[in-house]
């Protein structure tokens, strides 16, 4: 498949070749990478590395795609602006399996991501067994997303949303004047439904309770809209005329909000006076009853939706009497289900909802997808793959690598798991450091030869021969006992926590951890408090940012409102925020980006055509502190902040001093302060919790949980961070991390080993106990990759 391309081709090598690349902090880049090789890039985090393999690499691929696809296309990139890259030559097409930020739609699910729904459906359609008389129903006919298939009363959602009086009314006591109805909409709006009402007759100054229960019921739930002429209360000095009202129950405006409003704010605002309950007509299974009748395998499709992937394939194994149609089906099914299964996700089923994955198992299960497109010659950009996954796991992992690559495809990656860098057949290392002390490529070749290179971080992990230094194991204070848990697939499980040590919870992906650590909570006797540091996104929009969330944005805006320049001009605090009106650029309120919808295409934010992403107006820029205006301040590293502010030695800036200098200990220093919230991989986002956090003078025992602290840390990173973990210990606190990081795993007190596999395979405790006891286990699964990080 060779396509004429462009620009003429040095004769093609097989060499993908990067000139100049200067993307985010990377220093005019040039590097040759060949072509039909797992190339593995590595570097400590913010080191360039993604910028380099996703922001050059991936983006010019994608870029060249949209040129030849759209002409319109090109005003995007021109809009979107090409990666900042002198020229890339001998670059094939690109798929890239990144753990997506977007947030899926509820309806999205395992099923249809890896679309196995689609053959199930096809299955149920043409081999189904169907009662005496019924007409066979099209595929569509048994997917919650089409007209033809969808429960008609909860419209395949498999959820009905309704609201009630309490949640409606929380407060009985008040009038409708006061406020009773606490759904209604703000301002005017809530104004003119209760001067509705009061035209109606109602009486908006009794304490709701004391209404009868018929005008409750009608004020809250009638579908009437009825129109009345409202004469509004005299306000001092302004004359109001009297004006056409129609009123609207607030039942009918919370639903209506909630299935048509496209802000996102109130749409949340109008799910708080919902709850959901499953559908009574389809009993949550989404479908409508015709689809429903028809079963294979004496089951419907909606019990075959809710199995293990693991257990689908048995039930579907053909038996003696399995029509030859059914056979094909079924067995084209099986087989792609076992490339899901390969990859260690057998635990999940198709009816499984997308966001509730985690970003490894969604890439794993795209890249199931991917190994049975049938694709070839082109690279696959994949970031951190071994993410979420078992040491176990991470073999079949490398596994499928290895195959897509046999299938004539070059695949690229972004690791920092060392047995997926010690596979390679070609090693990018980006460095030396994070942010401006990064950005440079320190070594491109076989792995091998980085040994060589003094200046890697990844060098002195890779080749380090030395067993782990023995650790002396903490006594604990106490216990803190959990249990017995029966949920997922723990069955009465109990098991016993370390109070005032350093404890990891191991296990192959699906064996329960999550589900064990879950069920920690602060009523336990010996808890005090609990911190729960995980991997959720700090912020949904672009609005929320690193100096947001830490609070360090609120002493930053005094420091500037105390300036010379804003007392002069009588700006306060507010007008140096951009997230209300004053200070911000109006034009993209504040955002900095504006959005641009294409057909087809995903919507991209491109910069604001006034202020260029500065995010506030000209009159505000004008204040400057020491030198530099907000929209500079913002746009500073933690690390050039720290300088910066340490240089003004002045006593309001301190605290700010203070969530720079824990955002700096836990490996920070190279994200920017105005950072957007959307921009900030799951494992930034634990650490900036982590680090607002420490920032925190504690009183008192406290425990901390973190599920998989190590993802997208690179060793020298997991060494900071366990430095911090390791202090809150010796301090009288008490951790626990759900941990496949071996080198974590064999420093910490006590391991709780859960297993021994995944789903029903799993959810027991298999062994419990200082890290060279669990180590000498017979039984379990995570025993032989712990010998081989304690050296034994």
């Amino acid at each position: 498949m060779h396509h004429p391309s462009a620009t003429p081709d040095p004769r093609h090598d097989g060499l993908v070749r990067v000139r100049g690349a200067r993307e985010h902090n990377l220093k005019g880049v040039d590097v040759d990478i060949p072509r039909d090789v797992l190339a593995v890039f590595t570097g400590v985090s913010g080191s360039g590395k993604s910028s380099l393999a996703f922001g050059t690499i991936y983006a010019e691929a994608q870029r060249r795609y949209f040129e030849s696809v759209a002409p319109y296309a090109r005003r995007l990139i021109h809009q979107v602006g090409a990666p900042k890259v002198g020229e890339i030559s001998g670059l094939p097409p690109a798929v890239s399996l990144q753990q997506s930020r977007s947030a899926p739609t509820s309806r999205s699910s395992v099923g249809t991501v890896t679309t196995l729904s689609n053959s199930l459906r096809m299955l149920f359609s043409r081999a189904g067994t169907y009662q005496e008389g019924a007409e066979r129903l099209d595929s569509d006919a048994f997917s919650p997303n089409t007209a033809a298939g969808a429960c008609p009363e909860c419209h395949g959602l498999g959820q009905v949303h309704r609201t009630t009086e309490e949640l409606l009314v929380p407060d009985a006591s008040l009038s409708i004047r006061e406020g009773a109805i606490a759904a209604w909409p703000g301002a005017w709006q809530g104004k003119n439904l209760r001067d509705v009402l009061d035209a109606l007759g109602y009486d908006v100054d009794r304490p709701w309770r004391e209404l009868s229960q018929a005008d409750r019921d009608w004020i809250l739930f009638t579908d009437e809209q009825p129109v009345v002429t409202v004469h509004p209360v005299r306000d001092a000095g302004r004359i109001h005329r009297p004006y056409q009202g129609t009123y609207m129950s607030a039942n009918r405006y919370v639903l209506k909000t909630f299935s048509d409003s496209k802000s996102q704010s109130l749409r949340a605002k109008a799910e708080r006076f919902l709850e959901s309950r499953p559908c009574p007509a389809c009993g949550g299974a989404r479908l409508r009853a015709e689809a429903l009748a028809v079963t294979f395998a004496g089951r419907t499709i909606a019990d075959l939706a809710g199995v293990p992937l693991a257990d689908l394939a048995d039930l579907l194994a053909p038996t003696d009497d399995t029509s030859q149609t059914a056979r094909v089906l079924t067995d084209d099914l099986r087989a792609r289900i076992a490339t899901v299964t390969e990859l260690g996700l057998g635990y999940l089923s198709l009816d499984r909802a997308t966001p509730t994955l985690s970003a490894g198992e969604l890439q794993r299960l795209r890249l199931a997808t991917q190994l049975r497109s049938g694709l070839f010659g082109v690279v696959y950009v994949l970031d951190e793959p071994s993410a979420g996954l078992h040491p176990a796991d991470t073999e079949s992992l490398l596994t499928v690598l290895d195959r897509l690559k046999a299938a004539g495809n070059s695949v690229f990656v972004v690791e920092h798991h060392l047995d997926v860098m010690r596979h390679a057949d070609w090693l990018v290392d980006v460095g030396p450091k994070a942010g401006e002390h990064g950005g440079r490529v320190l070594h491109s070749g076989p792995v091998d030869g980085l040994r060589e290179v003094a200046e890697s971080a990844t060098a002195r992990y890779l080749f380090d021969e030395e067993p782990a230094p023995v650790r002396e194991v903490r006594s604990p204070s106490g216990w803190l006992k959990v249990g017995p848990v029966t949920r997922h697939n723990l069955r009465d499980v109990t098991a016993a926590f370390p109070l005032g040590a350093f404890t990891a919870v191991t296990g192959v992906s699906g064996s329960g951890k999550s589900t064990l650590i879950g069920e920690i909570g602060e009523e336990l006797e010996g808890v005090g408090r609990l911190v729960v540091v995980d991997q959720k996104p700090i912020g949904r929009t672009p609005r929320s940012n690193l100096a947001t969330y830490t609070g360090l944005f609120d002493v930053v805006r005094k420091v500037f409102a105390a300036t010379d320049e804003a007392k002069a001009r009588g700006y306060g605090v507010g007008r140096f925020s951009f997230n209300v009106a004053g200070g911000r650029c109006e034009t993209c309120q504040g955002e900095g980006f504006v959005s641009v919808e294409l057909l087809f295409l995903p919507s991209t934010y491109t910069p604001c055509p006034d202020c260029a992403g500065a995010r506030y107006n000209p009159e505000t820029l004008d204040v400057a502190y020491r030198g530099r205006n907000i929209a500079e301040v913002l746009d500073l590293t933690v690390e050039s902040a720290a300088e910066f502010f340490e240089a003004a030695d002045d006593d309001a800036a301190r605290p700010v001093l203070r969530s720079l200098r824990t955002l700096l200990d836990v490996g920070l220093g190279y994200l920017r302060l105005g950072q957007p919230a959307t921009e900030l991989s799951g494992g930034e986002a634990q650490r900036i919790k982590l680090a607002s956090e420490l920032q925190r003078v504690r009183r008192g025992h406290t425990l901390y949980l973190l599920d998989e602290p190590t993802t997208g840390l690179h060793p020298a990173d997991v060494e900071v961070l366990l430095r911090q973990l390791n202090g809150l210990v010796d301090a009288g606190n008490s951790v626990v991390v759900v941990e496949h990081d071996m080198a974590v795993v064999a420093g910490a007190d006590w391991v709780v080993d859960m297993g021994p596999g995944g789903g029903a395979a799993g959810g027991r405790v298999v062994v419990a106990g200082p890290p060279a006891a669990v180590a000498a286990s017979r039984e379990s699964r995570t025993a032989p990759y712990l010998r081989r990080a304690l050296g034994t």
